[in-house]
């Protein structure tokens, strides 16, 4: 079917938004917190008139209809088996995949796991889990990523991401998010369960610390931002120790929120990855 706008999974269901040419290379485009698939709205746009076809999940958590409780429901196992599910629902062996934030912990998981499913990787921000446990210890990574420790507790992160869409989306573009969609993930934190369902990827991470975050042997390339207040240069930098196929690391004149503020440089990326000699000869 195409366009595919919405793939069910254990009686889940997950919105999707699908365009571009229905025979143009697929790309999988996820992303992270407090984000929503329209966080990739002109990368997609950018990559459908390179003649791409776009795939954009609402993750688990996100689509209204696949919220379920449980920390364990949101460990990336279960995330990296949703992302089957929509490639099967959309009639693909495999697919291009791109992640940001969250989404990229996801990509980086699904392309070690299930890396006959993933033609390429390019992830954004996020670097490979592994490396990101090494920084928690021997760098300032740790402090940079307080905020993990505040979402393990019972109900105060819910109450303060639910209760006040205007603060929250003051504290997101303090942060250097675009005020339009700040506003846009505060007030989609505020419907009824979302914001325990977001939180459900942080409280998630005592389970997913023993998922086997595996070398990665598809061509890669990892966009990071030199100014991301959230993830600091030791864990970008050593991400390359992970990569056992073509590796590219871009280092951007920017922040965290790369899919919204530097979309044109993320386009480019991704078509030079896709387009790339090592794609072709790896597959």
């Amino acid at each position: 079917m195409f366009p595919l706008t919405q793939f069910e999974r254990s009686g889940l269901v997950f919105d999707v938004q699908d365009g571009g040419s229905p025979d143009g290379e697929p790309v999988v485009l996820l992303h992270g917190f407090p984000q929503d698939s329209t966080c990739w709205d002109a990368v997609a746009q950018g990559l459908q008139a390179a003649g791409l076809r776009t795939l954009v999940p609402d993750l688990r958590g996100y689509s209204p209809g696949a919220r379920p409780r449980g920390r364990r429901a949101y460990g990336l196992g279960e995330s990296a088996d949703d992302l089957l599910a929509l490639l099967d629902a959309a009639g693909l062996g495999a697919a291009h995949l791109v992640g940001h934030d969250w989404g990229g912990a996801l990509a980086w998981y699904a392309a070690g796991r299930d890396w006959r499913r993933v033609r390429t990787l390019t992830v954004l921000s996020t670097p490979h889990p592994a490396a990101m446990r090494r920084a928690w210890i021997s760098s300032t990574q740790g402090l940079k990523s307080w905020y993990m420790a505040f979402f393990q507790l019972p109900f105060l992160p819910e109450f303060y991401l639910s209760a006040g869409p205007a603060r929250i989306a003051r504290a997101l573009e303090r942060t250097g998010l675009p005020s339009k969609y700040a506003q846009h993930y505060s007030r989609r934190l505020a419907e009824p369960g979302a914001a325990r369902a977001a939180l459900g990827w942080y409280r998630a991470i005592p389970f997913s610390l023993f998922e086997p975050f595996e070398r990665v042997a598809v061509p890669a390339t990892y966009l990071w931002g030199r100014h991301d207040p959230f993830l600091g240069r030791a864990a970008a930098e050593a991400t390359g120790r992970y990569v056992r196929g073509d590796y590219r690391f871009i280092e951007l004149d920017g922040g965290h929120w790369l899919p919204e503020t530097r979309a044109d440089a993320t386009v480019r990326a991704i078509i030079e990855r896709v387009t790339s000699r090592e794609c072709q000869e790896h597959n």
